[in-house]
């Protein structure tokens, strides 16, 4: 049994009849940067999702800063995220010179608690970013309300939860901006890098555009200082065709995470679906004790395993400077320590995932 724990060469076979002749078909074009073919993209993609504008990038980093630069983040600002996500959430905060005010996560989707964001708000504070973490939505509305009462910018950091919904709402359409990462191995991945902006907003929208394209609207006529940060064509044309599977990719993920989740429920706590969700399990992680125990036991049985994340943001390196030690966030840090993410994408068979439970069952025996 050859488990993976993201299995993109099954998913390119799927595939591949369709993709690679619009691939040499891009090749031979000679247009690779911009053109047809991102446009195409871009269009179906907003059409997906719901929203006016989709912006494409060259991955889902630079649509965060991106959007952070588009509405006006300055030196000192602040902006409220959560510390049990990736680095980058808070790493493109503190690119800019803004500060990153970490709020502790729900115990059970762990997605950022709204009920803790109002007693971070300050003077200073002029957006929240919630991640919508492993594929399910935070607690839009809650969130929404607060930023309403207090004036603030709502960025959803949607790298994870493409084809997610919250209240029947795409993820993506429920914020000021909204950024994605298309990651190979995310739900929608490309074959590298990608990224993308979504806003109803058509000055943002306008922003965000001519920021990625070094600030200009018109060549050679720069209106601010921007960056660099594409969706090639090919990149482009490759998710235009898997946004055509995606819906079936996920509803896959979650059969998967059904079957994970009777086989794991007496051992460890299984991923949470609020009612509210549709989760998409970008990853399926569950909370286990003696976690680096297990990983290397199950390491040893040739199952592949994740840790998303060992190390709350608070608690590293980059971000000492905020003086958080443990204890902070005491969610968050309960979480890091018990967490491990086990095989989930579309190709996973039902006899893989019970291999998998059967051993992790025979390990807390």
């Amino acid at each position: 049994m050859n488990i993976q724990m993201v299995d993109m060469r099954k998913q390119y076979d799927e595939i591949r009849s369709r993709l690679e002749p619009k691939v040499l078909e891009v090749l031979s074009s000679g247009y690779y940067v911009g053109g047809p073919e991102l446009k195409a993209f871009e269009e179906k993609a907003a059409s997906y999702i719901g929203v006016k504008h989709a912006i494409g990038c060259a991955n889902g980093t630079d649509a965060l800063q991106i959007s952070m630069m588009a509405i006006g983040i300055e030196p000192g600002d602040e902006i409220i995220t959560t510390p049990f996500t990736f680095i980058a959430t808070a790493e493109t905060i503190r690119i800019l010179g803004a500060k990153s005010v970490f709020v502790d996560i729900e115990a059970d989707t762990y997605n950022i608690d709204p009920a803790k964001i109002e007693a971070a708000i300050t003077k200073k504070t002029k957006a929240i970013i919630p991640v919508h973490l492993y594929g399910q939505a935070a607690d839009m509305d809650k969130i929404n309300a607060i930023a309403k009462k207090h004036n603030l910018i709502v960025i959803e950091d949607n790298a994870q939860g493409f084809g997610a919904k919250y209240k029947n709402k795409m993820l993506g359409s429920l914020s000021d901006i909204a950024t994605v990462s298309f990651y190979p191995a995310k739900n929608l991945g490309a074959a590298g890098d990608g990224g993308l902006m979504l806003t109803d907003c058509d000055d943002l929208a306008i922003k965000v555009r001519m920021i990625a394209n070094h600030g200009q609207n018109e060549r050679y006529k720069h209106q601010v200082v921007g960056v660099n940060s594409r969706l090639d064509a090919i990149q482009a044309v490759i998710l235009n065709i898997k946004l055509d599977y995606l819906d079936g990719w996920n509803k896959k993920r979650r059969d998967a995470a059904s079957r994970y989740k009777a086989n794991l429920k007496n051992i460890a706590v299984i991923p949470f679906e609020h009612t509210d969700n549709y989760h998409i399990y970008h990853q399926f992680s569950i909370q286990v004790v003696g976690r680096d125990e297990l990983q290397k036991f199950l390491t040893e049985n040739k199952i592949p395993s994740a840790v998303h994340y060992p190390i709350p943001l608070h608690l590293q390196h980059a971000f000492k400077d905020l003086g958080q030690g443990i204890g902070s966030f005491p969610i968050s840090e309960k979480v890091a320590d018990g967490i491990i993410s086990l095989p989930m994408h579309p190709h996973l068979a039902h006899d893989e995932i019970d291999f998998i439970s059967n051993k992790i069952n025979e390990f807390y025996k």
